[in-house]
């Protein structure tokens, strides 16, 4: 597997890393424990060295879930994880309630490093802005936590540019994660010059679309009422249709490849910047060895050049969210 370095941190992981949340929460059915462990450990053996979870995911289960599996490869893998959302009554933090008071970040990295078995995180990001809390305390209390060892990297996670230079001018930010993939640019005009521009990394999450850009979704295709795409404004039927011309693209390309359309997403993500790292998620291996496979696909420049012109000429339906 190639490797990569994010940004100018030093920090440097596989091409491609591994989304760990629906392996333990979210879509059901959700993955059996001991296959997920299995699982985890054979993307080590496959070269991957970038793992993503958050305490959110569960909440808990999927911290718990990757750090017995990984455990065995302390110091030979890097674990990003998250925090930023209050833990509410029931002391279990739900998204869409942020918490990044000092406190909050604090307690949540403690915890993180219990559920993980490390002795410190590797990439710690705040998972969403905080409106309530300046990102310049954000910024100063993981800078005291990696003065005191217990991280080793601080990240953002969908924050607008002018938030993270003022995090930046406080504690370098390693990484910044994002949703980014040929049918969801908006990052290209400010969020990605701005990492350039301060040495940060990209890390893309939802790089396939939430599965779109595989090919293998159509308006035939079911949601069950548990699958976030059964609310998704891209995944009703007319927004799927519409949408097939991306597909009919990135089919036409991996045809000539001798590749998937999965692939040549990914390719296309790799391509945009020797700093981008995506992230897809994946819980099979026949799904996790044909991401990976992204890294031997080339991309000419007339293939992004005939990529870009027909991105050009359609026009995605429907919102992310």
């Amino acid at each position: 597997m190639d490797k990569r370095k994010l940004g100018n941190s030093g920090l440097e992981v596989s091409a491609i890393g591994l989304g760990c949340m629906r392996m333990s929460f979210g879509d059901k059915p959700i993955g059996d424990h001991q296959e997920m462990v299995s699982f985890l450990r054979a993307a080590v053996e496959r070269g991957v060295t970038f793992f993503d979870t958050a305490e959110v995911y569960g909440p808990f289960t999927n911290e718990l879930l990757v750090g017995e599996a990984l455990e065995p490869f302390k110091g030979k893998v890097v674990l990003a994880t998250k925090f930023g959302f209050d833990p509410g009554a029931d002391g279990k933090p739900t998204p869409g309630n942020p918490n990044s008071r000092p406190e909050r970040i604090k307690q949540v990295a403690e915890e993180s490093l219990r559920r993980l078995r490390v002795d410190a995180i590797d990439l710690f990001y705040q998972h969403r802005p905080d409106p309530n809390v300046p990102i310049e305390d954000v910024a100063g209390t993981v800078k005291d936590l990696i003065q005191e060892g217990k991280v080793k990297h601080f990240g953002l996670s969908e924050s607008s540019a002018d938030l993270i230079r003022r995090a930046h001018a406080i504690q370098p930010v390693t990484a910044l994660q994002s949703e980014y993939s040929l049918w969801w640019r908006n990052i290209e005009a400010e969020i990605l010059p701005t990492c350039e521009e301060l040495g940060i990394g990209v890390v893309p999450y939802s790089p396939l679309g939430r599965g779109y850009l595989t090919g293998k979704i159509d308006e035939t295709t079911k949601f069950d009422s548990t699958d976030i795409r059964s609310k998704n404004p891209r995944f009703t039927q007319d927004a799927i249709k519409a949408n097939r011309a991306v597909i009919e693209l990135l089919e036409r390309i991996a045809g000539e490849k001798s590749a998937t359309p999965a692939q040549v997403a990914l390719s296309w993500l790799l391509v945009q910047k020797p700093w981008i790292v995506p992230i897809p998620g994946s819980r099979k291996l026949e799904r996790l060895d044909e991401n990976l496979g992204a890294v031997s696909v080339h991309l000419s420049a007339a293939d992004l050049s005939e990529i870009e012109q027909a991105l050009d000429g359609i026009a995605v339906v429907g919102d992310r969210y």
